[in-house]
Formats: C-alpha cells, sequence, structure tokens
C-alpha cells in the first residue's frame, strides 16, 4: 500500500490522473481511518477535478469539506465545488439548476471561510452567476410579449422588475410593461376596459417618472394620449346606472 501510494502521487504530480485515479480508488477503500486517508480523499477529489470531470469532482470534493471540515484543504475544496458548479453553468437559454447551486456553494463558502482570500473573486463569480439568471429571466418575459400573450408579460416583466431592481434592462422592463398593459386594455372587453386603462396609465406614469429624458418618451407619450383618448371614449359610452 505504500508503494501504491507513493506512485498514485508520482502520477499526480506528473498530471496523469487518469492513473492516479484507480490508485488512489483502491486506497480509499483500505486507508479509512488511517492518518493517511485525509490527503488520499483530497488527491482522489482533485485529479477528478483536474480532469475537468465536475460532476464527479463535485461529490468528492463536497465529501471531502463533510469529513473534514477543518482539514489542510478544506477551504480549497469548498471553494473548487462551487467552482464546479460554475463550470458546469449553461448557456442561458437552458436549465439554470447548476447555475443557482453554483451561486448556494459559493454563499456557503464565505459563510463556512468568512476569511479567506478568495472573498472578492467569489463574489465576483456570484454577480456572473446573478447576470446569467437576470438574462434568463428578462428574455422568458420577453417571450410573452413576442408571443402577444400581454398579460402574461405585464406580470413577468413586473416579477423581473421585482427580483432584480437596479437591473440593466430596467428601462426596457418598464417600457414592456406600459405596452404590454397598453395592448391588453385596449383590447379588453368593455367591462374590464377602464380599469386596464387606468392600470396602463400607472404604468406609463411610472416610466416617465423613472425616465423623464428616455429615448423612448416620445412611444411613451403616443401610448399615453391613445388610453385617454380611449379612457374618454369609454367613460362617454358606459351607461350610468
Amino acid at each position: 500500500m505504500a508503494l501504491k501510494q507513493r506512485v498514485a502521487r508520482k502520477y499526480f504530480d506528473k498530471r496523469s490522473y487518469d492513473r492516479a485515479i484507480p490508485l488512489l480508488e483502491e486506497m480509499i477503500m483500505l486507508k479509512r481511518g488511517t492518518s493517511d486517508f485525509e490527503e488520499i480523499s483530497y488527491l482522489h477529489a482533485k485529479s477528478h477535478y483536474l480532469m475537468k470531470d465536475y460532476t464527479m469532482a463535485s461529490y468528492f470534493l463536497e465529501n471531502y469539506v463533510r469529513t473534514f471540515p477543518a482539514g489542510q484543504h478544506a477551504e480549497e475544496c469548498a471553494f473548487l465545488d462551487a467552482i464546479c458548479y460554475n463550470n458546469n453553468s449553461p448557456n442561458y437559454e437552458l436549465d439554470q439548476t447548476d447555475t443557482r447551486t453554483a451561486i448556494d456553494r459559493f454563499q456557503l463558502f464565505l459563510v463556512r471561510f468568512p476569511n479567506t482570500s478568495l472573498r472578492d473573486s467569489t463574489n465576483n463569480m456570484i454577480d456572473l452567476l446573478r447576470s446569467k439568471l437576470e438574462v434568463k429571466a428578462y428574455h422568458a418575459a420577453e417571450q410573452y410579449f413576442h408571443m402577444r400573450q400581454y398579460q402574461g408579460a405585464s406580470m413577468a416583466f413586473k416579477e423581473f422588475m421585482r427580483q432584480y431592481p437596479n437591473s440593466d434592462y430596467r428601462e426596457d422592463a418598464m417600457l414592456r410593461i406600459l405596452r404590454a398593459d397598453h395592448a391588453l386594455a385596449l383590447n379588453s372587453i368593455e367591462t374590464k376596459r377602464a380599469d386596464r386603462i387606468q392600470e396602463a396609465l400607472r404604468a406609463y406614469r411610472n416610466f416617465a417618472d423613472a425616465y423623464p429624458a428616455s429615448v423612448e418618451r416620445d412611444q411613451a407619450e403616443r401610448l399615453r394620449k391613445d388610453l385617454e383618448d380611449e379612457l374618454e371614449k369609454t367613460t362617454k359610452t358606459t351607461p350610468v346606472p
């Protein structure tokens, strides 16, 4: 076993991780509970990471941290565990489960190691991952708009605004809410038209107050005039009870 451990370490140092892993796996089974077990577990997990097998690496890295929370390599393994999910995070169009898990793992890393020198790098990666979720949420709302599902679009953009109040897409999202509410109001049945016009006018005021110098102000003013004209017609034709 001592010879196998030396050979495994030699393969690891020479970056022959595919050769090191089988030896390390055998020793994990036989060295459990010994003084060598921590180092063998670390080399095994790190070998999978350096092989870029991030799914398996995350499993073994997390297991190392759970087994040796105060271990020599605990901080490194906790950080690399989060990096695995970060590296598996796909383009924003695809399912973002790994993206959300990466954010959770990075945040957990900062809780476990509050004095880490990797704090700035970790926060930067969290910001990038959140940006990906932000872009996905924006485009999901935009799909409702393109499909002319205006009620769904308005609700989706309002939820987007709630989740990302400081987004770079904020101005466009507020204008999309106005456009969606405008289209919904003007195509509503008579009994709902007045209320929906008022809702659309609130969307106009929100946009105008937030962006008084917007390059889209002329478009917003045209929509406001449409709404006010339609409200006047609706009020005149509404029978007095």
